[in-house]
């Protein structure tokens, strides 16, 4: 049977799920001890889609309670002004060189320290919010924002500047796995492709509006670049008000509630990454390479595919097609805008379609695009962009609940947010990358409004190369990877902690699950699984 095919719903009677989430665990067993050649033989049967039937999206979207919109909206927010305040240095990359009196090739380390350093805070908050619940990791986190963005707004040397970039890294790292979790794990199962759709737009929608606040903030003071800096502090303290009001999701509320249960909440802990590792490690190393897996030569993965298509595009579009600030604004808004709707469309399709076969074809539409994405000096590279960044955002639409549903329950938010910032860590020099190679293609030299002669490079080439690599290079680590598509997320569906707790957790009702545990909090969550 075809991994895809593996999705119990969540409208079946209790007694039925229990069946159909028996069946997907006893065919995820024969996955795991299948041989390589079994597996191999089994990659091109199971990309054929399963054409479930889907509700339509208003529907689909109806499905979720005011608490799990709620969990949405929080994530959402705080992974748009995640990316908002990653990009604020590659939408600076000139003025910070000018600043700094170093060459675009030198900012850009500024963005390879902070995809470097992301896998560090991955790790920690991570472990944290699996082990103590997804509220205040998320805090720290946010805390973090507001300090190290005030940082690098009155950074007065390069080295400050780059310390201080590597710094926030560790910070920015710590929220995807969290978002991730925090959106996802308690959402409805048909509405999980299209909720994963939205979250990933985030990203797109952080760089939207960093590219507007750009326009409005950046040489239009004294103060040059800085005051961008200085208002992406602002934000993360509504953030911080909002998930204050919030509990944990009833998910991990009912894992604690077992951990309890077993009478070491931290025992327990160590006891489900034990296994977790012990039966999913392989499942791991495919995640990380996934999402970047890296060749010195040839860049691969989907955060390739993000940060090579976008870093280094505004820099392309000045430098090479001499664009004046507001086409570039332009550009950038269209193609965010283009991002937003291919994840989000993209995203409910693979609910339709599967998640692996949905990203292997819009993968394959990207990869046509590439020329009229990086050619194309007339102002029709506005519609490259739209169509580009589509595509790009379409693949990346699937991920957060492909990973969600990959992932060991007893380490999610630590598995999904390392594969994520590991993938970051290959691609950290992605922009480095192209720039210094661009270098070696020269433009002719032009002479600025102040006399000063300006350098141009070929990046328009060098990105399509670029591109070409990572669009191959995800198709086929896409194709030969599983799926668990409908996987039932919450604890009493988990296998490795059934193991753990040497019992199969499958068979108990919902309001078993907190009966370690009297206490009037853990009550509520089996009032709160049974409305669900």
């Amino acid at each position: 049977m075809a991994d895809a095919d593996i999705h119990p719903s969540p409208v079946l009677p209790y007694d039925k799920q229990i069946r159909e989430n028996r069946r997907y665990e006893d065919e995820v067993l024969t996955d795991e001890r299948m041989s390589a050649g079994k597996y191999a033989a089994t990659r091109l049967t199971t990309l054929k889609p399963p054409m479930d039937r889907v509700q339509n999206p208003l529907k689909l979207l109806m499905m979720l309670n005011t608490q799990q919109w709620l969990f949405f909206l929080v994530a959402f927010f705080a992974w748009s002004w995640d990316a908002f305040d990653f990009f604020t240095v590659s939408l600076t990359v000139s003025d910070l060189a000018e600043t700094f009196d170093k060459s675009n090739t030198d900012i850009t380390w500024g963005i390879t320290l902070v995809l470097m350093f992301r896998s560090v805070g991955s790790t920690i908050f991570g472990i944290a919010a699996d082990r103590y619940g997804r509220k205040w990791p998320f805090i720290i986190n946010n805390i973090l924002f507001i300090v190290l963005e005030l940082g690098t707004g009155f950074t007065q040397t390069y080295s400050q500047f780059l310390a201080v970039r590597a710094l926030f890294g560790i910070a920015m790292g710590g929220l995807y796995g969290n978002a991730a979790a925090t959106a996802l794990e308690d959402c409805p199962e048909a509405a999980r492709g299209l909720i994963s759709g939205m979250l990933q737009q985030g990203y797109a929608f952080g760089y939207l509006l960093a590219t507007a606040f750009a326009r409005g903030l950046v040489n239009t003071t004294s103060h040059g670049w800085r005051p961008l800096f200085w208002f992406g502090a602002g934000p993360p303290v509504l953030i911080i008000l909002f998930r204050l009001c919030l509990p944990e999701t009833n998910t991990f509320r009912a894992r604690q509630a077992i951990r309890k249960q077993q009478g070491s909440v931290a025992g327990t802990f160590i006891s489900e990454g034990r296994v977790a590792l012990k039966r999913h490690w392989l499942l791991l190393i495919y995640m990380v390479l996934l999402m970047a897996g890296h060749d010195t030569n040839v860049p691969n993965g989907f955060n390739f595919m993000s940060h090579g298509s976008q870093d280094l595009y505004p820099t392309m579009l000045t430098n090479q097609f001499k664009k004046s600030a507001n086409a570039v604004t332009v550009t950038q808004v269209v193609a965010n805008l283009g991002a937003m709707t291919g994840g989000t469309v993209v995203g409910y399709c693979s609910q339709i379609f599967g998640r692996r076969f949905s990203i292997i074809f819009i993968c394959v539409i990207g990869g046509a695009l590439l020329y009229p994405y990086t050619f194309t000096s007339s102002t029709a590279v506005i519609a490259a962009a739209f169509f580009e960044q589509f595509c790009v955002q379409g693949a990346w639409g699937v991920i957060p609940i492909h990973l969600m549903e990959l992932s060991p329950g007893s380490l999610r938010t630590f598995v999904v947010g390392t594969s994520y910032q590991l993938g970051n860590l290959a691609s950290s020099a992605s922009s480095t990358i192209e720039s210094t190679i661009g270098e070696q293609y020269p433009l002719p030299s032009l002479t600025n409004k102040e006399g000063k002669t300006v350098k141009r490079y070929n990046y328009g080439l060098v990105i399509c190369i670029f591109m070409g690599c990572v669009y191959a290079y995800t198709i086929l680590l896409t194709f030969v990877g599983p799926e668990k598509k409908g996987r039932n997320l919450s604890v009493e569906y988990d296998a490795d902690m059934a193991e753990v707790t040497h019992r199969d957790l499958r068979h108990q009702a919902d309001s078993d699950i907190a009966h370690g545990d009297t206490s009037e909090n853990d009550e509520k969550v089996v009032k709160q699984q049974e409305v669900a």
